[in-house]
């Protein structure tokens, strides 16, 4: 592999790991802008995974699929909307508990069918062609950057429309409006009419079905590979604190989430840099393996330190309410 290919495969992969991240954090945006608090995102991503690709394979359909991790996903944004909006739980502890029970149902749906027989990817070639790279005319053909930012699949596509218009419906509509409104002072926003619990109910479940779509994205970028560690591997986490980072906006989460990208990459293609040009990245294939995989959850922490400091100085996009449950009887 020449230089330039293997810097056309370094920002391939960076697009690979930022996707299912950005998915993640833009589900989370959308629940967050509704003033609910949802850490189960690793747990929800979990069953979107198992049930999207089970399903999904099962189909030979990667729409099938897709459909499939949305409504998995949504049915526990549906659960933590029961507890938190109509039973008036903690929310802290209502999404740690789902994060629980998504990993939960993930090891006991998967080797509860791996004892029947596990669908692998490979047999399944609609599943298989509707996961392959697509190029997007002209963009693909740029040198270097072209293969790595313009031919990628379906899904990765997806993801960034998915961002875009979360961005538009939040900023540009009505009832993206509504929904900021809910998030900031509920009781005002009850005031004029609006329905808070149903804008709530719809929100958290579409964020959560946005999740589970990311959780689907991993299944298929892992080949459907099942084994004793979850396929979201702590990526939950680190969409939670990417929120912060991209201070609640769908459109920044494209850039914070390929930041992210960038340093998981480090992990996987690192030694290859080192070997293409070892007078200028010659020192990374020094670094300790352990410390590759430490790396997304220390900038984690340092993310959380630097945009909490930001925030202190009033530039936030934090949601007023967030987190705070609404009694409208207190209105």
């Amino acid at each position: 592999m020449n230089k330039a290919e293997v810097i056309t495969s370094f920002i391939h992969n960076i697009i690979v790991f930022n996707i299912p991240l950005l998915y993640g954090t833009v589900g989370e945006i959308m629940v967050e802008k509704s003033g609910s608090l949802n850490l189960g995102v690793e747990g929800t991503m979990a069953v979107g995974a198992i049930f999207g690709y089970i399903v999904g394979c099962y189909a030979n359909s990667l729409g099938v699929g897709i459909l499939t991790a949305f409504l998995a996903g949504a049915l526990c944004g549906l659960l933590f909307a029961l507890l938190t909006v109509s039973l008036q739980a903690n929310q802290n502890i209502t999404g740690l508990t789902l994060t629980t029970f998504g990993l939960g149902v993930y090891f006991f749906v998967g080797n509860g069918v791996k004892a029947t027989g596990w669908p692998v990817m490979g047999d399944y070639s609609s599943i298989q062609n509707g996961f392959a790279d697509i190029d997007i005319p002209l963009l693909s053909d740029i040198p270097i950057i072209g293969k790595g930012l313009f031919s990628h699949n379906l899904l990765v596509y997806l993801g960034i429309i998915i961002a875009i218009a979360a961005w538009w419906y939040l900023k540009h509509t009505a009832p993206g409006l509504r929904l900021r409104s809910i998030g900031e002072n509920p009781a005002a926003a009850d005031s004029v009419g609006i329905n808070v619990k149903l804008m709530k109910y719809l929100h958290i479940c579409l964020g959560c079905g946005i999740m589970g779509i990311g959780g689907y994205y991993m299944s298929l970028n892992m080949s459907g590979s099942f084994n004793s560690s979850c396929w979201i591997n702590g990526y939950g986490w680190i969409a939670v604190a990417l929120v912060i980072f991209a201070n609640w906006n769908p459109a920044l989460a494209i850039i914070g989430t390929f930041v992210f990208g960038f340093f998981n990459t480090l992990r996987v293609s690192g030694g290859s840099l080192a070997a293409a040009f070892p007078e200028v990245f010659g020192w990374l294939a020094h670094i300790p393996t352990q410390l590759y995989q430490a790396l997304p959850f220390i900038i984690t922490a340092i993310v959380l330190v630097v945009t909490s400091i930001k925030n202190k100085r009033g530039s936030s996009g934090l949601p007023a309410a967030l987190g705070l449950n609404y009694y409208r009887e207190e209105r």
